[in-house]
């Protein structure tokens, strides 16, 4: 049996390896294992990937209208579906060997395989016997192997993999689900969306401007049902101007196969049903924490709902084991997990720590307009009997955004009317996920209207929205 370490990771991916990081900074001798690249699903199949190929899907939209831009183009535009999803491997595999570049530095030892823990302190690496792709992945150059491990504490960071509904199991061809569809071997003529929160919507807007025909099924009466009534509205006007078919409050109940199609019959929640042709159906229905092979309940480590129960520093209830990002449970965003690790890690090392503040998390969706928000949505402001003051802001307000030529979208933000207190930030628009973070800084340093009203706005800029957006909540907005 090797040396013990003082802190094993189990899981690489955004929450696993900043964890693992963070432990080495503040001296301890430090493990991670996985059984596939590093970076987790983040980085490899997800917030990064995606990124790439909605990047892709941006520029052709772009080369579509040159004449809103004074440009012409000579020849047809056109795009190579191999080539998109090749940048977008590439793009990952450089972060991939960057993370193990981390650990080197940081003189992390990775481990390769399997994890289980079968005692306090005890893990068992296996050999992997499978990886998203089919056989399981090599081996970083340097990781140890399978075999026994000790550690004074043990970190799960183990993350999520997609739902499954049942009767609609993914089947790589015809139903995919976030793996398959980063990696098409062609764009569908038409496709089947099951789910419209951030993965279902961002597949919408990539596959929709590539040219598909995509129709999204929500059970829910909103899309996005995560985010602001008023924003989603509004995003979803946008979605259906832009060609999508968009069903809400309705459930796909079963599909069946064709060669080279699926056909699904829906429920329209009143009690009618429709059927729905496509050559493929992307299930996007949530993801599932990773715990099942960990060996949590011989341990007796309580779950629940699929995903781990901790104090809000990453303690279980069993001492020395640990659970920090998706498997701990919602938001499931690689943010929140990056900061549970370090928080985790500093309250084992003894230092001040406290529990993140869910409300100040913000959340992004990287679809086309982009959607970005941050604490409170009006309903839940007043659903927890906040007085509220409301203020809002139009892209078609903002010079920078005509110039940009980028004038639909808007700025939201709720306040207590009491206290002055931003209680949450709603955003859909060009580049919203990148200008949340103001709002949410805002928020951790309990800043007052009065303070985001005297706040300097550099112009032209699309921040000056967010400070419009506060004027317009205190009867002051000047450009509307």
């Amino acid at each position: 049996m090797a040396d013990p370490y003082d802190i094993l990771v189990i899981g690489a991916g955004p929450g696993g390896y900043v964890t693992a990081i963070r432990a080495a900074q503040l001296g301890f001798k430090t493990a991670v294992v996985d059984r596939e690249h590093l970076g987790g699903i983040c980085l490899n199949w997800g917030c990064i990937p995606t990124k790439a190929l909605l990047r892709s899907a941006e520029i052709y939209h772009y080369l579509q209208h040159p004449k809103d831009y004074g440009l012409t183009i000579e020849g047809k535009v056109g795009f190579d579906a191999a080539a998109i999803v090749k940048r977008s491997r590439d793009v990952s595999a450089r972060l991939s060997t960057g993370v193990g570049f981390l650990m080197k530095k940081n003189k992390i030892d990775v481990i390769w395989g399997e994890a289980s823990i079968e005692a306090p302190g005890k893990v068992t690496v296996r050999p992997a016997t499978r990886s998203v792709q089919g056989p399981p992945a090599p081996a970083p150059k340097g990781a140890l192997g399978p075999g026994s491990y000790q550690a004074k504490h043990i970190i799960i960071a183990t993350g999520a993999r997609p739902r499954v509904l049942p009767g609609i199991e993914p089947d790589g061809k015809l139903i995919w689900t976030y793996f398959e569809a980063m990696v098409p071997p062609a764009v569908p003529k038409s496709l089947l969306i099951m789910g419209s929160g951030a993965i279902g919507m961002e597949f919408a807007s990539f596959y929709r401007t590539l040219g598909a025909q995509v129709t999204v099924v929500e059970l829910l009466p909103q899309i996005l049902p995560a985010e602001d009534a008023e924003i989603a509205a509004f995003a979803r006007k946008r979605f259906e101007k832009q060609g999508m078919t968009i069903i809400t409050g309705a459930k796909v109940t079963k599909v069946e196969k064709a060669e080279n199609s699926i056909t699904a019959t829906i429920d329209d929640g009143k009690g009618g049903t429709r059927t729905i042709a496509a050559e493929r159906l992307i299930s996007a229905v949530g993801v599932v924490g990773n715990i099942e092979t960990l060996g949590l309940e011989k341990l007796g480590v309580k779950t629940d709902r699929g995903t781990i129960v901790t104090d809000g520093l990453g303690r279980t209830n069993v001492p020395g084991i640990y659970a920090i990002g998706d498997v701990a449970g919602p938001p499931m965003l690689a943010h929140k997990a990056e900061h549970e690790g370090e928080r985790c890690v500093d309250a084992i090392k003894g230092l001040h720590a406290e529990p993140l503040d869910k409300n100040k998390i913000p959340g992004c969706t990287y679809c086309h307009p982009q959607i970005a928000s941050v604490g409170l949505t009006e309903a839940r402001a007043k659903e927890q009997g906040f007085d509220i003051r409301v203020g809002r802001f139009p892209f078609v307000g903002n010079g920078k955004a005509i110039a940009l030529g980028e004038p639909e979208g808007l700025v939201k933000t709720i306040f207590d009317r009491k206290t002055g207190r931003l209680l949450g930030a709603h955003m859909v628009g060009a580049e919203v996920t990148e200008l949340i973070q103001g709002f949410v800084i805002a928020m951790n340093l309990e800043t007052t209207e009065e303070e985001l009203i005297h706040t300097v706005f550099p112009h032209p800029t699309l921040s000056e929205m967010m400070h419009e957006s506060v004027l317009d909540a205190y009867g002051r907005v000047i450009h509307v």
